[in-house]
């Protein structure tokens, strides 16, 4: 607890308590007690005796006495009013992590986090589901008081890399608007606080080591025909001495054999904490080098920061100063391996004798490659040499001043500056099939910038007859700045031969701005009964000046109906919420109000005369464009029984998105596009969240503890056009490989976002799917897209996470789990492969023809030809899995010298279960433009099972 006033009983002397609730203190001769007091607590004396340390609870109760973090400053558990939600370092993930998001996979009720089989890379994190269609659906993340910036870092797999999983103490989730008020404009898809390890002056100098290796197998491949049956099947279904089996070969590859590998990983983690003086420190580093499952793919990274938080005037003054570097080098395998490696011929040998790097290559009649061909997967992989670096680093201040003359007025100031350059490159050579003649040079860079200033006065007192209060009040400015080079060139191998360019060289440096005025007042009535009031006033440069400001109030009340003096132990909190937050995160998209003009392609120039004039294209723009909005309501239950032996929460919740900033389709003519980004629609969401965790068996130090949560929610679009109209169907979205401009998803109104917008399948008796055969919904004797329906989410309906700890003193196990339930997917792999009409292609190649591979199903499935609109391939993906179960051995404890050794083994993503047919039923994928596309399956990156053994040591 920051500033609890602390007395040497029978003089002047005395201090306040750090930001950690630390303090050092040299008492007169002759003391022989100290009063700690504090507003809103009771007062604890405590006897000196003998000791020099003194460890001090203020108040009663063990779990609900934990302080939270929340936006600006600190509270009591058990004076939380809104959905907050707190990790804790013991509580993580364990296994192969290397980014923070991973460390709370299952662990938070309503909380989804989505991560790729990628080394590295990134998750997709919802809050309660999403708020948003064309918008982001990110939510706020703040490391270390610094709001970051929700923008991918050319070249780097993942923003969130900056910060080692090693050096996180804490996750704070806010998930209603109650507590994401404060907040405002970034806060509609909940706010997620990563706290990091700071020493003090408690801590005596330690060095502490976390090692690792792991190693990686695939877990579940494409299904596809090995050697010997493609070529039973050509020979079942193609003439003797025909084109097709003319064009087999005699070789027996397995492709996916080809671009796999099995991935190894290592990862150390060195810190040093204690103090020097008066100034308490933690120094730490680590690096990490992790392959992928594809071969050449490889993510490494180095970290380092420093936190220093020293205190000067008797705790007065209280300074947290942090750094935070590093440095992300990647070497990326080009991932359009996976899916060639799927429809590969498996009789061709990898190698040929020729001119394109010696590997095996559909030609054309006069010996040049078959553009119409699949490209040979191991060439894509071995010819393509990509490569990024990108150095970050983070800057934090915040000082804390609490007045001389008004000990109960603190005032803060929050200085921040994050910095990122990113670069990279890619380079095909002239001799590789896929780039065959011209090759290609690629070279990119991004410098990013972000910049914060925050001031807040607070001031907590006493009113008397048992109410208290806490008034908060601040200023928020924040810059953010972003330029983007890129050129690409054609690739001669031959020095001093100059290069055509392919794309012009591309500046585009873009910035905006957020500036904002916030208050919170915190009151307490007999220490039964909580109010919270927040309010914020944001202003976003991205709008016009018209509709750039936003107001956004949140408020809640909180009753603590029992507080653990009676009926065992039991405390239960009634908890009622509402609030505002708004939405201005387009992404890339800074400027949407301004009519802008980009330059065109070298293709797109103009003759005038001798000369070819370089053109510029007008953008589409919406010059009213305004917030989003999203209206929270939250009604929850907090409780703990048995002397918080079992404890957990109940919340149910309705949040209402209005005037959505939507990409919908407008008429031609009316603006410089047939789309534009502008406000219209709304979209709720309705959930219910619950957890509980247990402590079944306790014995001293020993224990078992086991937690699960749980949550619904259920999603709908409720308006789309600006008047209402029976006769819109929705705005198509979905994209999916196989025809130009082909969508499978649809946003309508009354449906989830993302539904799927199909055909309903005719089926014979035996249960197999009619070719070209669909229901004729509306009778009217044709199938065609008026007959399409809105048929499943890509969201789940339930998603349930399961954690447990059994503690034995120096033997530890520990597991947790998964379940998703509702969601579905749309197989692409199998609409494009599952046909016997992809097998042969007569046209281009040897001979006038070249051979696909097929997916092990097509002769069950009987399709000639891919049925893109049939609901057939839209598959329930509810699953199971378990995300890790890790084994610990203290083999030294409390010795001298070592003070702990601890010896571990996790199993990483040992079990899935599910009914889906593809290679995994958990699918979020971000594009170029940062945009998530959930559930279509579209040749991933598989996720991987990781045998992993670490050591940890403490000196």
């Amino acid at each position: 607890m920051i500033g609890v006033n602390i007395l040497a009983i029978g003089s002047t002397v005395g201090t306040v308590s750090d930001f950690d609730g630390g303090f050092k203190l040299d008492v007169p001769a002759g003391t022989t007690q100290l009063q700690f007091s504090y507003t809103g607590y009771n007062t604890v004396v405590m006897d000196l005796g003998n000791s020099s340390q003194l460890s001090v609870i203020m108040g009663e109760g063990a779990i609900l006495e934990d302080v939270v973090v929340t936006g600006y400053g600190t509270v009591k558990r058990e004076n939380v009013t809104g959905a907050i939600s707190t990790v804790k370092e013991e509580d993580f993930n364990r296994g192969a992590i290397t980014s923070a998001q991973e460390l709370i996979v299952g662990k938070v009720a309503g909380v989804n986090v989505v991560t790729t089989g990628e080394p590295g890379a990134g998750a997709v994190i919802r809050i309660r589901g999403g708020s948003s269609l064309s918008a982001t659906n990110d939510p706020l993340i703040i490391i270390d008081g610094i709001p970051v910036s929700g923008d991918q870092i050319s070249g780097s797999r993942n923003s969130l890399n900056i910060v080692n999983p090693n050096d996180i103490e804490t996750f704070t989730v806010l998930k209603d608007a109650s507590a994401t008020a404060i907040y405002g404009s970034r806060a509609s898809n909940g706010v997620i606080i990563i706290t990091t390890k700071k020493g003090s002056l408690a801590d005596k100098f330690s060095v502490e080591y976390t090692g690792n290796v792991g190693f990686s197998d695939i877990t579940k491949r494409a299904t596809v025909l090995n050697p010997g049956a493609f070529r039973t099947y050509i020979e079942g279904h193609y003439p003797a001495g025909g084109a097709a089996q003319s064009l087999l070969g005699d070789a027996e590859t397995d492709w996916q054999d080809q671009i796999y590998q099995q991935g190894f990983s290592h990862d150390h983690s060195l810190a040093l904490t204690g103090h020097v003086g008066e100034i308490p420190y933690r120094l730490s580093g680590g690096y990490s080098d992790k392959d992928g499952l594809l071969k050449t793919d490889n993510f490494n990274r180095t970290t380092a920061a420093l936190n220093l938080s020293p205190k000067f005037f008797d705790n007065k003054l209280q300074l947290n100063l942090s750094g935070k570097y590093m440095i992300d080098k990647n070497h990326f395998a080009d991932q359009g391996a996976i899916g060639a490696a799927a429809f590969f011929d498996p009789t061709q040998a990898v190698h040929a004798d020729n001119a394109y790097g010696n590997y095996f290559t559909w030609l054309n009649s006069d010996g040049s490659p078959s553009t119409l061909s699949p490209d040979n997967p191991l060439a894509l992989i071995e010819q393509t040499d990509a490569n990024s670096t990108v150095n970050r680093y983070i800057l934090g201040a915040q000082i804390d001043y609490r007045f001389w003359f008004l000990e109960n007025l603190r005032a803060n100031l929050n200085l921040g500056y994050d910095k990122s350059d990113g670069e990279g490159t890619k380079f095909i050579d002239t001799t590789a099939a896929f780039q065959y003649n011209t090759g290609r040079s690629e070279h990119y860079s991004q410098d990013n910038k972000n910049e914060l200033l925050e001031f807040y006065l607070d001031y907590a007192d006493g009113l008397g007859r048992n109410i208290d209060m806490d008034l908060m009040a601040g200023y928020s400015w924040q810059h953010f700045y972003k330029s983007n080079d890129f050129v690409a060139t054609k690739a001669y191998p031959m020095e001093g031969v100059s290069t055509d360019t392919l794309t012009p060289y591309d500046v585009t440096p873009k910035e905006y701005y957020l500036i904002s005025l916030f208050g919170r007042a915190n009151f307490t009535f007999y220490d039964d009964f909580l109010l919270t009031f927040t309010l914020r006033r944001d202003g976003t440069s991205r709008f016009s000046e018209d509709s750039r400001w936003g107001t956004f109030p949140g408020a809640a009340i909180a009753w603590k109906m029992m507080k653990g003096t009676d009926a065992a132990d039991t405390e239960l909190k009634l908890r009622l919420g509402w609030g505002i937050t708004g939405q201005q995160g387009l992404n890339d998209d800074y400027y949407p109000y301004l009519p802008r003009y980009l330059a065109s392609t070298p293709t797109a120039q103009y003759q005038f005369g001798n000369e070819y004039v370089q053109t510029y294209r007008p953008q589409p723009y919406d010059a009213n464009i305004k917030w989003e909005e999203t209206t929270t309501y939250n009604a929850g239950l907090d409780y703990g029984f048995f002397d918080n032996r079992v404890f957990g929460s109940v919340d149910f919740y309705i949040r209402e998105t209005k005037d959505l900033i939507n990409y919908i389709p407008v008429a031609a003519g009316t603006n410089l596009s047939n789309f534009i980004l502008t406000n219209v629609g709304n979209l709720s969401n309705k959930g219910v969240e619950a957890s509980i965790n247990a402590v079944p068996w306790q014995n001293g130090n020993k224990f078992w503890s086991f937690g699960v949560n749980g949550a619904f929610n259920e999603n709908e679009i409720t308006k789309l056009t600006v008047t209402d109209d029976p006769n819109y169907v929705g705005v198509l979205t979905g994209g999916i490989s196989g025809g130009v401009g082909n969508t499978v998803q649809i946003h309508s109104v009354g449906y989830p976002a993302y539904s799927f917008y199909v055909a309903n399948q005719v089926y014979d008796a035996a249960g197999v799917p009619i070719e070209n055969l669909y229901v004729d919904i509306n009778g009217d004797g044709l199938i065609n897209n008026n007959d399409f329906v809105q048929n499943k989410k890509a969201a789940p309906d339930f998603t349930l996470g399961l954690y447990t700890t059994l503690d034995l003193g120096r033997f530890d196990i520990s597991a947790g789990a998964r379940a998703s339930i509702g969601n579905y997917v749309y197989n692409n792999n199998l609409v494009s492969q599952g046909n016997s009409g992809f097998i042969y292609n007569s046209s281009g190649g040897v001979d006038g023809g070249y051979l696909n591979n097929t997916d092990v199903r097509t002769e069950e499935i009987d399709f000639s030809s891919p049925q893109y609109w049939s609901d057939f391939y839209v598959q329930d993906a509810s699953f199971f899995k378990i995300d890790h179960i890790t084994a610990g051995y203290d083999l030294i404890t409390n010795g001298k010298g070592i003070e702990n050794l601890r010896i571990f083994a996790t199993a990483q993503n040992p079990v899935v279960i599910t009914n889906y047919e593809g290679i995994d039923p958990e699918i979020a994928v971000r594009d170029i433009n940062n945009n998530v596309s959930t559930g279509i399956d579209n040749n991933l990156y598989p996720r991987s099972r990781t045998f992993l053994f670490g050591v940890n040591v403490r000196f």
